[in-house]
């Protein structure tokens, strides 16, 4: 829409006029803006200086528009956007800028009624400059409300990217850098010093994380957490501050719905890169498909053999190979039996009750497993060596 191709000739000299005079106006504004309702006025952020040269650019603008000097209000007027993203930065909110171009759009059509009475402007012309008047307001305003709208929506993705940065950094290239924490910490709301737990949840091809709503669970219960979403995970920084490891795990556990692996508690934000490097770890050692969220300080055996990958094949191959050699129903059952019985302390006893069976049946199978191996299965090396065999066979 462009007003002065619709408003009449008297409208555009009225306008005219008062553009050489613009700082009568911008002072009569600024007047307005801190005596009309003063409890709508909220420019503390704003020096003086700075608001008076911004009310001199929108006087100046609506009056140029008037005036035909300039086509407009364009959509994305480049006076009002520049305005809209000062004030934005400063934190002044939109409505109290929507008051401000709505005082001075009663500025203007005041300062044309008092220039029409001077000149003796005919009645038609001062209803044309009313109509003028206010639809180039309306646009003004309608620009401006966009224009602060994007520059809050850019300020926010600025935001985010800065506070992934920081969560990468934490995780990765300063890591262990406790001035870098400490700065971290307060940029993220997140306590610098005090156990931190370090969640890894594993994310779907499909985009779903093992765990549901984790920050939102935590706030429930006063628990601050971070939540960062990377290519195949989901890292999350869980500040305990007073509170026990397993109440958090407790909590987080009831959201699981994948793989989920949390590091021991560490001394603060610095040794997120060190929790996060042992939450991976855990998480190696639970199955793809598996529901469930373990904790390093759980499953220390199994991080080990996870971390060495070769090693555990080669025992896995020494010390039960001749079983896994067996048919499929043959080898199963004397795995199942062998790590029933070394769960329970290898008692025969009560690895039958267990297995449903006979307690010789179960004396049977062991001596089966012992002519297998080549081995005895009584020393205390061999029940770790083939403890540490079994879980291998359950890591991914």
């Amino acid at each position: 829409m462009h007003v002065p191709a619709s408003s009449s000739p008297g409208t555009r000299r009225l306008a005219q006029a008062w553009l050489t005079d613009v700082e009568i106006l911008t002072e009569r504004l600024l007047a307005a803006i801190f005596t009309d309702n003063p409890e709508w006025t909220d420019y503390a952020s704003v020096p003086r200086d700075d608001l008076h040269e911004g009310c001199r650019a929108y006087l100046t603008r609506v009056l140029e528009v008037l005036s035909g000097k300039v086509a407009g209000p364009e959509p994305e007027d480049e006076v009002v956007a520049a305005i809209a993203r000062h004030r934005a930065v400063q934190g002044v909110p939109l409505e109290v800028m929507l008051r401000t171009f709505r005082l001075g759009g009663r500025i203007v059509w005041e300062a044309l009624l008092e220039q029409a009475h001077g000149k003796g402007v005919p009645p038609d012309a001062v209803l044309d400059a009313g109509t003028a008047t206010w639809t180039v307001i309306d646009g003004l305003s309608s620009a401006l409300s966009t224009s602060y709208r994007n520059s809050e929506l850019e300020r926010v993705r600025r935001d985010e990217q800065r506070r992934l940065a920081l969560v990468e950094d934490l995780l990765g290239s300063r890591a262990g850098d406790v001035r870098f924490a400490d700065r971290a910490a307060r940029e993220l709301n997140l306590p610098a010093a005090g156990p931190y737990l370090v969640v890894v949840a594993r994310v779907t091809a499909e985009g779903v994380s093992a765990l549901a709503g984790p920050q939102t669970a935590l706030d429930a219960f006063g628990i601050r957490s971070l939540w960062h979403t990377r290519i195949d995970n989901v890292v999350g920084l869980v500040a305990l501050e007073h509170r026990e490891p397993a109440e958090a795990l407790d909590r987080l556990r009831t959201l699981v719905r994948g793989a989920a692996a949390a590091s021991p508690a560490m001394s603060g934000l610095a040794e997120a890169g060190k929790g996060h490097a042992f939450a991976l770890i855990a998480l190696a050692t639970v199955p793809e498909d598996t529901k469930q969220l373990v904790s390093l300080d759980e499953r220390y055996p199994e991080a080990l053999l996870a971390r060495s990958p070769e090693l555990s094949r080669r025992l896995v191959d020494r010390t039960l190979g001749a079983i896994l050699a067996l048919p499929e129903r043959e080898r199963d059952t004397l795995l199942q039996t062998l790590a029933v019985w070394l769960d329970e302390n290898r008692s025969a006893a009560h690895a039958a009750a267990r297995l449903h069976c006979h307690r010789n049946t179960v004396l049977n199978r062991l001596q089966r497993i012992t002519s297998l191996l080549g081995r005895s299965l009584d020393g205390h090396r061999d029940h770790v060596e083939l403890s540490l065999s079994l879980a291998a066979l359950e890591l991914p």
